[in-house]
């Protein structure tokens, strides 16, 4: 493993220690975490991918309320693909961008029948052809919904790794390259669940609960957080 040291932003991230770092705080997290996972509620690759789309700019909470009944009355690409978009936009206008979401989702399908035999592919390049998909959607699809290891950069994520130092990144897709190469292949969806759940309960943005965080002993950010 290279120890190469990058300066990024003021700061320098040791990959080495890094990687201790992640060792360390993984069964911490893991045992006040024991139920990580993805917040959305899905059934296939498809409703997972639909409510990934949804979910930009919108919480999964409201997201969950939305796809209740959705899923319900869309329950393959084809349904999507075939509706009018301004009954998509009705039904999905509670997520916020429905127009952009509505486009998204129903070209998204379309390709998925016309390229894909209607099924959600299983791999990054194919993902990324998609409208609407980025590398954290991808991501979000393959270590979810069919178990395949994907880094998620979502607003957590990003604001745990600057505060552990485990990446001096805050663009996701750079990050996400960091963070493979410091947290082992098999743990990547794990870990990513893990920083958003602890992100969301203790290492929040603005008031960081620091004084009962359980792996503030290895946190470098643990004395000034919201300097990082």
């Amino acid at each position: 493993m290279s120890k190469k040291k990058i300066k990024k932003n003021n700061f320098i991230i040791d990959k080495e220690t890094a990687r201790q770092r992640v060792k360390a705080v993984w069964p911490i997290l893991k045992k006040n975490y024991p139920d990580a996972k993805t917040s959305l509620d899905h059934c296939n690759a498809l409703e997972l991918l639909i409510a990934t789309i949804l979910a930009a700019q919108c919480t999964d909470a409201r997201v969950n309320i939305v796809t209740k009944t959705l899923f319900k009355k869309y329950k393959s690409a084809k349904d999507w693909a075939d509706a009018p978009i301004e009954q998509i936009e009705q039904d999905i206008k509670s997520t916020g961008f429905y127009k952009n979401k509505a486009i998204s989702i129903k070209t998204t399908c379309r390709k998925i029948i016309d390229n894909f035999g209607g099924k959600v592919p299983d791999n990054m390049d194919d993902l990324l052809t998609l409208n609407g998909v980025g590398r954290k959607t991808a991501n979000v699809v393959l270590g979810n919904a069919y178990d395949i290891p994907g880094v998620v950069c979502d607003t957590h994520v990003i604001r745990l790794s600057r505060r552990l130092q485990l990446s001096a990144n805050s663009d996701p897709v750079k990050l996400e390259y960091d963070l493979m190469e410091i947290v082992p292949r098999e743990r990547w969806t794990h870990f990513s669940h893990l920083l958003v759940f602890h992100g969301r309960s203790i290492c929040i943005a603005r008031k960081p609960k620091c004084e009962i965080c359980p792996i503030a002993q290895y946190c470098p950010a643990a004395d000034n957080p919201k300097l990082w």
